[in-house]
C-alpha cells in the first residue's frame, strides 16, 4: 500500500511517516505541506491512501478532497482533525465529502514527541490496515482474514442456519453498532427516516470524545429526532437516540424507576471504547426477545459476541451488505458466525426500521 502524507507541519509528517515506515506491506512514498501540493504529487504516482491534515495553506484538507473527487483520484483517505468542536465540526464535513476515516490529532504542546508519535501509531495503524486490499476478502458463506483480526471459526458444515422472518417484528429497543464510514452509513439512515421511533435507539459509534458531540447534533438536525450524547443516569425513553460519547462505554440497565444509561471508562475491548458490544449485551439483558440489533460498516469485531447473544436470545440481527460498507469489519464477522438475520444496503435498512420502530 503506498501512502502519501499530507501535513503543514513538518513535525506530524515526521512522525506520521516514522509511525509507518516499519509496518509490512506499507510504503510512505511522499510527503506534501499542503494539499496543492499534494494533488500534483496524487497525479504523477500511484499512491493508495493519503493522510490528511484539515488545516493547511494554500489549500486545506476539506478543499483537497473536494478536488480530489473532480479529478476523479481514487486513493482512501483518512484525515486528522483537532481533538475541537471546531475541529469536529470539519471532520465530519470531511467525511460527508468522501474521506473514509478520521484520527484524532495529538496535541503537540502537551506531550513529548515520542508520546505523540506512539498515539498516532496506535490509532492510524489499523485504520491504514484495515484499507489493504488483503485485510478482508468476503466469497459467498466464507471470509478469509489475513491482517489484524481474531474472528472466531466459521460455523460447522452440518450447522443448520436459523433465520427470522423479519416481517412482523416488533422491538422494544434497537442497538446500532458502526466504525468506519459509520457516520455517513448513520447519516443516510436517520436522513430519510422521516419518523418518529417509538422506541429508544442506542448507537455506538467508534470516534474520539467531542467527535460524538458533533456528530449527535447532525443526527438530530437531519432527522429532527432528539438526538443525545448519552450522559450517566439519563432515563431514555421512545422517540430518541442516544450516541455512546467518546471515550466511554455505555450500558443500558434497569432499576425500579426504570431504563438508566450508565457510562464507564473500564477497560477497552475489542481495542475501542465505547465498545458495542458491551452495549449489546447489557440491552439484551432486558429487551430478550424483543431487541433489534444492527451492524453496519466497520473495521474489526466490534458487535459481533454482542449480535451473538441477541441473536441466540430471540432478538433480530441486521447487518450491512459488504457492497454498501467502506469496511466489512464488523458485519462481516457477524456473518462469519452466522449470527444474524439479514443482509441489508442503507436503503434497505431505513426502510425496515420506518416499519419497526414506529
Amino acid at each position: 500500500m503506498k501512502v502519501l502524507v499530507v501535513d503543514d507541519s513538518i513535525v506530524f509528517r515526521s512522525q506520521i511517516s516514522a509511525s509507518l515506515s516499519g509496518v509490512e506491506n506499507v510504503e510512505v512514498v511522499g510527503t506534501a505541506a499542503n494539499g496543492k501540493i499534494a494533488l500534483l504529487k496524487l497525479q504523477q504516482q500511484q499512491v493508495d491512501l493519503i493522510t490528511l491534515d484539515m488545516e493547511m495553506p494554500e489549500l486545506n484538507g476539506l478543499e483537497t478532497i473536494k478536488e480530489m473527487k473532480r479529478l476523479e483520484i481514487k486513493a482512501k483517505i483518512i484525515v486528522f482533525s483537532s481533538q475541537t468542536i471546531s475541529g469536529a465540526e470539519k471532520a465530519l464535513e470531511a467525511l460527508a465529502a468522501g474521506a473514509d476515516d478520521v484520527v484524532a490529532k495529538p496535541s503537540s504542546d502537551d506531550m513529548s514527541f515520542d508520546k505523540a508519535q506512539k498515539m498516532i501509531e496506535e490509532a492510524l495503524i489499523p485504520r491504514v490496515l484495515q484499507f489493504s486490499k488483503s485485510s478482508y476478502r468476503v466469497s459467498g458463506a466464507t471470509a478469509t482474514i489475513s491482517i489484524n483480526s481474531q474472528l472466531r471459526p466459521a460455523v460447522s458444515a452440518n450447522y443448520t442456519s436459523t433465520k427470522k422472518n423479519l416481517k412482523h417484528f416488533s422491538p422494544k429497543a434497537v442497538v446500532i453498532a458502526s466504525s468506519t464510514g459509520g457516520p455517513n452509513a448513520l447519516e443516510a439512515i436517520f436522513e430519510n427516516l422521516k419518523c418518529v421511533p417509538s422506541v429508544p435507539i442506542f448507537i455506538v459509534q467508534h470516534m474520539p470524545p467531542v467527535f460524538t458531540q458533533i456528530l449527535a447534533r447532525r443526527l438530530g438536525d437531519i432527522s429532527g429526532i432528539p438526538v443525545h450524547e448519552a450522559t450517566d443516569g439519563q432515563r431514555p425513553k421512545g422517540g430518541n437516540v442516544y450516541l455512546a460519547p467518546g471515550g466511554y462505554h455505555m450500558f443500558v440497565h434497569k432499576d425500579v424507576n426504570g431504563l438508566v444509561i450508565k457510562l464507564t471508562q473500564d477497560h477497552l475491548r475489542n481495542s475501542v471504547r465505547p465498545a458495542a458490544d458491551f452495549l449489546f449485551e447489557s440491552a439484551e439483558e432486558i429487551f430478550h426477545h424483543q431487541l433489534l440489533g444492527v451492524i453496519l460498516t466497520g473495521m474489526g469485531e466490534d458487535g459481533a459476541a454482542g449480535a451473538k447473544r441477541i441473536h441466540d436470545a430471540g432478538g433480530a440481527i441486521v447487518i450491512q451488505d459488504k457492497e454498501s460498507c467502506v469496511v466489512f469489519g464488523m458485519p462481516g464477522a457477524v456473518f462469519v458466525n452466522d449470527t444474524y438475520d439479514d443482509i441489508m444496503n442503507l436503503s434497505e435498512i431505513t426502510q425496515f426500521l420506518k416499519t419497526v420502530i414506529v
